[in-house]
């Protein structure tokens, strides 16, 4: 992914794009891009509004093609194999690369614990005393559980914005996904909110590859271990968060983390 991976030790490769392209009919929102994100680290994708960040992070599971006059070619190998093969289950794909949106999107009509409870049931594990431990360990993994073990039964729409999103990220990880996509999410929250969800994303890490789309350029050398820059629906440059903010190789980028332009 970087300039000089091997010398600096780079993780395994969890996911990768090869010449992916994305369109909503016959428009191109991301063109042919090669990207690589290493095991159990954070990957920050950033660039102007309308640059096409979201569109690409929804194709690493599979969302675009559920928008109407989606489609995409290329290739998004996790683990080696193609995520479009025809032979993939999209819906268990998606329990392995878990996604968490810009605005909190609890169930409403659902209790904390079956928000939570809710991938767990689809994949079919329904046992009780099963669920319930999973249910703990993904709500102590998105670090709400001492703000909610004594109301699990209450609604989820109870909860404040900060924690709407994060019983979001646990709904995420309750079936221990390989990777966790975050799409701009703490552009709703205040920034008490934004510090607790961005000091989360660093403890996700040590269990899963996390992929976050941010508009915020401080909040992406906060958190992430690589950096991605898009301009106009292409890659411009992706390398080790550090060397895009203090010495890109593109001018483009320099411009851009810079805030000469976007």
């Amino acid at each position: 992914m970087s300039r000089d991976d091997a010398s600096k030790g780079t993780p395994a490769c969890r996911l990768a794009t090869v010449d992916l392209t994305a369109s909503f009919f016959d428009n191109a929102a991301v063109r042919k891009v090669n990207l690589e994100f290493p095991t159990k680290t954070v990957t920050a994708i950033i660039g102007p509004s309308g640059c096409g960040k979201s569109t690409f992070l929804r194709c690493l599971n599979r969302m675009h093609e559920l928008s109407d006059g989606g489609t995409v070619q290329g290739k998004v190998l996790l683990d080696g194999s193609d995520i479009y093969d025809r032979s993939t289950d999209a819906i268990r794909l998606r329990q392995r690369v878990g996604m968490v949106f810009q605005k909190p999107t609890p169930f409403p009509t659902m209790t904390i614990f079956q928000n939570v409870a809710a991938g767990l049931r689809v994949n079919g594990r329904g046992r009780v005393d099963a669920v319930s431990d999973r249910v703990e360990a993904a709500l102590k993994g998105a670090a709400l559980w001492d703000e909610v073990a004594h109301r699990l039964n209450t609604s989820a729409m109870e909860l404040s914005g900060g924690q709407q999103q994060r019983l979001c990220i646990a709904r995420a990880i309750a079936p221990r996904p390989d990777v966790v996509l975050l799409d701009e999410p703490t552009s709703a929250l205040d920034p008490a909110s934004t510090q607790g969800i961005e000091d989360l994303v660093q403890d996700l890490k040590s269990d899963y590859t996390v992929v976050i789309v941010t508009h915020n350029m401080q909040q992406a050398a906060r958190v992430s271990d690589y950096t991605a820059f898009f301009y106009l629906g292409e890659l411009i440059e992706a390398d080790r968060t550090d060397d895009i903010f203090r010495n890109p190789r593109e001018d483009r980028t320099e411009a851009y983390v810079t805030g000469r332009f976007g």
